[in-house]
């Protein structure tokens, strides 16, 4: 029988648009092209297979390498190093604090956290340090010596039910259909997008940050929590201007955005 480690149930966390209020691919993309300009060639390759994917002939595992393509022969050492600079500036100055607090109030009740992204891996291990994670999983995009044009990926693109079977996978969960849904009992799970309904489906209390129109209506009628952080935009298309700038290489976070919790 699968045995719950010394904690008093689990939260999940999802990351982007749930911690922070962006796609942190494109936020950590930002990061890199301000650094090394040149590498905005990447999006010559990126604007071809666009237009591919919108029509499905591309599928999103596949355009997560493409985008990735920014990275194009830099050295291991070089992206850890920017990946540890990353997470004690940009990333830390986009967390949302109110959600942090969430994330803390798990820990000091005693759950078990666990961050759940479709993230690369490559720096949800730095994060997941960073916030005190018990657990991480994300996509197993593989990081070579030099990094090539398109990074492989080992294994599903960590989305929608792909997370809960990678947590069964790992044994940071039971097999539901062994155990039941008992082993969730007082557990939290946090994400912002509908994809994420099988996650916030398996604990007993939901909150959606910044939901859709989709994942509101599910959140309705399960009863789940709402939060609504402030956002250093106003609304969507503020944050699909601020993934644009960002995937460009010219974003800039607002000083001062934040609330205080």
């Amino acid at each position: 029988m699968f045995r719950l480690p010394m904690a008093r149930g689990y939260a999940f966390f999802d990351l982007d648009h749930t911690l922070l209020p962006f796609d942190t691919q494109a936020l950590f993309c930002n990061f890199v092209l301000r650094r090394e300009g040149w590498r905005r060639l990447y999006l010559l390759l990126y604007a071809i297979c666009l237009p591919l994917f919108l029509v499905k002939i591309l599928d999103l595992r596949i355009m997560k390498r493409v985008f990735a393509s920014y990275l194009w022969g830099m050295p291991r050492e070089r992206l850890e190093e920017y990946v540890s600079e990353f997470l004690e500036s940009d990333f830390d100055a986009s967390l949302y604090p109110e959600v942090v607090a969430e994330l803390e109030r798990q820990r000091e009740e005693g759950r078990l956290l666990v961050l759940n992204s479709a993230s690369p891996e490559f720096y949800l291990e730095g994060i997941a340090e960073k916030l005190g994670f018990d657990h991480f999983l994300g996509t197993d995009m593989i990081v070579e010596d030099r990094m090539p044009l398109l990074p492989r990926i080992e294994g599903p693109n960590n989305k929608k039910e792909a997370k809960i079977t990678a947590m069964i996978a790992r044994e940071i969960i039971p097999d539901l259909e062994e155990e039941g849904m008992e082993m969730f009992l007082d557990s939290w799970s946090y994400s912002d997008s509908s994809a994420d309904i099988p996650l916030l489906s398996i604990a007993e209390h939901g909150v959606m940050i910044h939901p859709g129109e989709k994942l509101a209506s599910v959140g309705l009628e399960k009863g789940w929590r709402t939060m609504t952080p402030k956002r250093p935009y106003d609304d969507r298309r503020g944050g699909h201007l601020a993934a644009l700038r960002q995937i460009l290489g010219c974003y800039r976070l607002p000083e001062g955005w934040k609330t205080s919790v």
